[in-house]
């Protein structure tokens, strides 16, 4: 008889976990967030309720809140510890390589596909938009200020004022001072590694609430915006989704058939939870830990992702450093009755490629426009024009900045003969949904660390 008490109180602990959102898949979360973000910021626009545009403008922006408050300190010690993973890894400096050549190829291909449907489509013309409709940013950037802002005057100001270019480059030379102290620096290093986990963990807790982060985010926008913005710029916005669809499922799938010899449906399959969760937030670096964790269960191993994930969450940026600029710089120059050459054709590639770390991870690609506009000497009162229907576009774009972040890795891994096939072709599609996503629990990273 006291076996049947002492069963239940060894199930008792584990009834709350009926409750618990993971058993819907996280996919859904994310689709059901975005379905009622619609219809409340419908509710909100169409009946004119205050309290409710409030109510979504403030859990969109507590959301966004939380992903940035882990972002300085995240970058800097995920690229330190990912400088000094290398040393685990043969052939390093090769792959490092091969790894900033594919950013460079991709993104070409990129942006020559957005130039290509944006003299197709001319997304300036027909609109009512004027000249006098456009307002100067508040900071522009340019290439001396690009080249001059890599290197910080102090320690504490580029994690004050979030400027995470210049906290790679702390975190490089700290990295690259660590590799040359050796065993010297492994007290620095343990720390450095357990400091990087614990920022994991809390971000992991903050990606649970991507659902109530969609519902907030889109619902505002819909509250704020409505349709009537996307009508106005309808092909802008249309060329900006085609391209970066183009990028995401038509260069990518054929990189992974014809150059990783994988099965394309596989990739995404393992990486949707990152690109999803980045068409929410909005944010590579906010979705990094998220992107690592996908891109080590698609069989890249783990000391080669903790260096390309987070090289590539600051500066791979196929999205907003290449569709976008190269069509908006001819929107721009079609509204303000400016002929561009091959000469700017050419720039506006050139820019894209070298100019992508301006962007540096973060929500928007006003620095990265502003890069562009300046290059070509088109007025930069244009980024006004654009600035309304950004948080809109600006989905699409990161979405494609991170499938992109998680492809490179799977390519140079295939290609140098590390990539797991089996892991590749046994990807989880939904990895929140075992263990609160945490990677130490995860055990498909044994067999990862080990390809």
């Amino acid at each position: 008889m006291s076996s049947v008490p002492e069963a239940s109180a060894a199930t008792s602990p584990k009834t709350p976990s009926s409750f618990r959102l993971p058993k819907v898949p996280f996919w859904a979360q994310i689709l059901l967030g975005l379905v009622l973000g619609v219809l409340l910021g419908w509710v909100a626009r169409s009946g004119d309720v205050g309290w409710l545009v409030t109510t979504l403008d403030k859990i969109g922006t507590i959301f966004v809140q939380l992903l940035k408050l882990a972002v300085a300190p995240l970058v800097f010690f995920a690229i330190l510890i990912s400088i000094t993973n290398l040393r685990n890894v043969n052939n390093a400096a090769r792959l490092a390589t091969r790894t900033l050549l594919w950013f460079m190829a991709t993104s070409l291909i990129a942006v020559a596909i957005g130039l290509t449907i944006g003299l197709l489509t001319n997304p300036g013309s027909g609109t009512d938009l004027t000249p006098k409709d456009g307002a100067k940013p508040e900071e522009a950037g340019s290439w001396l200020d690009f080249l001059t802002g890599i290197v910080p005057t102090d320690v504490v100001t580029p994690f004050t004022e979030l400027n995470v270019l210049q906290i790679v480059f702390l975190a490089a030379v700290a990295g690259v001072a660590a590799l040359q102290l050796g065993e010297k620096a492994q007290p620095i290093l343990n720390l450095s590694q357990a400091v990087l986990e614990l920022l994991q963990k809390a971000l992991w807790w903050v990606i649970r609430l991507a659902p109530l982060g969609t519902l907030g985010l889109i619902g505002f926008a819909i509250a704020e915006y409505g349709w009537d913005l996307i009508g106005k710029y309808a092909t802008f916005t249309a060329d900006i989704y085609i391209g970066c669809a183009l990028v995401m499922f038509g260069v990518y799938p054929l990189l992974l058939s014809t150059v990783a010899k994988v099965n394309p449906l596989n990739f995404f399959k393992g990486a949707w939870p990152a690109i999803q969760l980045a068409f929410v937030s909005r944010s590579s670096v906010g979705t990094m830990p998220l992107t690592q964790k996908v891109t080590e269960r698609l069989g890249v191993p783990k000391e080669y992702a903790s260096f390309a994930v987070p090289f590539g969450s600051t500066t791979k940026m196929d999205g907003c450093a290449s569709i976008y600029p190269a069509i908006a710089a001819i929107f721009i120059a079609q509204i303000f009755d400016v002929q561009l050459g091959i000469g700017d054709y050419l720039l506006i590639a050139f820019v894209s490629v070298i100019g992508s770390a301006a962007t540096a991870g973060l929500t928007g690609a006003t620095v990265m426009l502003t890069l562009t506009l300046s290059t070509l000497g088109l007025p930069l009162e244009g980024v006004g024009l654009l600035m309304a229907i950004d948080p809109v576009l600006d989905m699409m774009r990161t979405a494609t900045n991170v499938a992109g972040q998680a492809l490179v890795p799977v390519l140079v891994s295939a290609r140098e003969k590390i990539l797991d096939r089996d892991a590749y072709a046994h990807a989880s599609a939904s990895p929140l949904d075992d263990q609160d996503g945490a990677a130490q629990a995860d055990p498909a990273e044994p067999q990862l660390a080990a390809a």
